[in-house]
């Protein structure tokens, strides 16, 4: 059997979508997604056949059995738990599941793991992690998900480890899941390292089960923090992504802030966020950074001939850099911005877009949210940044979640700013939003804060502007507005 997994967030036309790209013989449906399903079941174009093979999973039984459903949990009772005769077809090179894109650059693409591809990385995780049989790992991202999946369920299943799942990843309850599981792992992206560390100190924020963790994004600037609060004795940071010639860096060691070594070639070269494209000498060539220096992560391609990543010819040449070091060379664009800290080890610092360049300074978009998300008025922000005409680089940007209604003291959080922010890193723009939309790793989704940016003909939200001379965020009027798009605030 393969798995189609689908993205539980999905609703209306992109389930559709995603439900007819892979359309199966068995629709699994969980009580909790009922209705979702519902919505679009007579809009799949579904056979009598596959009509007939709904099975309905109860949650928390508040519903009967609908009908036109299988009860699941009835179903596998009286199952064999022996392997049928069947799997011994299975071959390496068949299907394992179907795993969704995040659908960035349009409607979401599925994508095949083979057996293959899961067999390696039970091997790879379990050298990376050290995973043990008596591991629990607490599986913080969804399953669906290659995080989810490749990384954390890959990491249990090459030693036969237990896992715990919940429902929804939640920073406050955490720690408490962790004790109740008995885990003794868990896989992390930045962010939810991030979301734990902002939560308030408790403590018995050490007391935990937790040994080890297996993740990329932890940020070098909580990393010994965060270690020593929550009590975590190995931290296994990577680096990498599922195409080829792409480095993929590996913490073996657990040695602190890196990302670890890669063992196939690659160069950090010097890269321009004002151009958006590498720097390139009088002869075209790029350059590589210095020790302690961050620059743009390319991977070389050491087999031209046998070289793709996507299906269409054209978007993998955009991905491709010629001649970049010497004349015949070619390297892949990760477009990632990482820092050589030496002896062959690196530090994940920004995906580019998430850094800009203001004032002839380079502004990271995390470092600054770091700052704003620990003001005792803000739950959450997001920073980004936007364009002022007139004006070079991007100024920065914050949308912000205020954690009550009540008034905002707009002068104590630009006097806030100026204490723990150089001037040039300060966001020139506030707006306030009820709540943020949420990629399936717990990121906050960008492209659309950062498409209506300040433009106030687009956004209902209540938007401040820090102007030119000024000590304290104003409302951004229609007049205030325009007359920055005139040019009358030099900035």
């Amino acid at each position: 059997v393969v798995s189609s997994l689908i993205n539980t967030n999905l609703r209306e036309n992109p389930l559709i979508h995603s439900m007819t790209h892979t359309p199966g013989r068995i629709y699994i449906i969980g009580e909790e997604l009922f209705q979702a399903f519902e919505d679009v079941k007579s809009k799949l174009g579904l056979s009598d056949g596959q009509k007939q093979n709904f099975f309905y999973l109860p949650d928390k039984g508040e519903l009967d059995i609908p009908k036109g459903y299988i009860n699941l949990k009835e179903e596998i009772k009286d199952s064999d738990i022996k392997n049928p005769p069947t799997t011994s077809e299975i071959l390496m090179k068949d299907p394992f599941v179907y795993i969704f894109t995040s659908g960035t650059t349009g409607l979401p693409k599925a994508a095949i793991m083979k057996n293959r591809s899961i067999i390696t990385a039970m091997g790879w995780w379990e050298m990376v992690v050290g995973m043990k049989t008596d591991d629990i790992i607490y599986i913080t991202t969804p399953l669906f998900h290659s995080h989810g999946i490749k990384v954390a369920f890959a990491a249990a299943l090459s030693k036969g480890s237990a896992i715990a799942i919940a429902r929804k990843f939640s920073a406050s309850k955490f720690w408490n899941e962790a004790r109740k599981f008995n885990a003794t792992c868990f896989n992390y992206v930045g962010e939810i390292c991030r979301y734990l560390y902002n939560q308030p100190p408790k403590s018995d924020d050490a007391d935990n089960p937790i040994v080890k963790i297996v993740g990329n994004g932890l940020r070098p600037d909580i990393w010994l923090e965060f270690k020593e609060r929550f009590n975590i004795q190995e931290i296994r940071e990577f680096y990498g992504a599922t195409e080829d010639f792409v480095p993929n860096f590996a913490n073996i060691h657990n040695l602190d802030k890196t990302c670890g070594v890669c063992l196939t070639p690659y160069a950090i070269v010097r890269y321009d966020l004002e151009k958006d494209q590498p720097f390139r000498n009088e002869r075209g060539r790029m350059k590589k950074v210095k020790k302690g220096e961050v620059g743009l992560l390319l991977g070389q391609i050491t087999d031209p001939n046998n070289f793709y990543m996507y299906k269409d010819e054209k978007a993998t040449e955009q991905k491709v850099f010629r001649d970049a070091l010497r004349k015949g060379d070619m390297y892949i664009n990760t477009g990632d911005l990482l820092r050589d800290i030496g002896f062959g080890h690196v530090q994940f610092v920004d995906r580019l877009g998430d850094t800009f360049r203001w004032k002839g300074e380079n502004v990271s978009t995390e470092e600054v949210e770091s700052v704003i998300n620990t003001s005792e008025e803000i739950d959450m922000c997001s920073v980004y940044g936007v364009l002022i005409p007139l004006t070079e680089g991007r100024a920065g940007m914050v949308s912000v979640h205020k954690k009550s209604d009540e008034d905002f003291d707009f002068k104590g959080f630009a006097n806030y700013l100026k204490k723990y922010l150089p001037n040039y890193a300060i966001p020139k723009f506030i707006r306030f939003i009820d709540g943020f939309d949420f990629t399936a790793t717990h990121k906050i989704q960008k492209v659309k804060l950062k498409k209506e940016g300040y433009n106030i003909n687009e956004i209902n939200d209540a938007t401040y502007a820090l102007l030119p001379n000024s000590d304290e965020y104003v409302p951004l009027t229609k007049d205030i507005y325009n007359g920055i798009l005139e040019g009358k605030y030099q900035f």
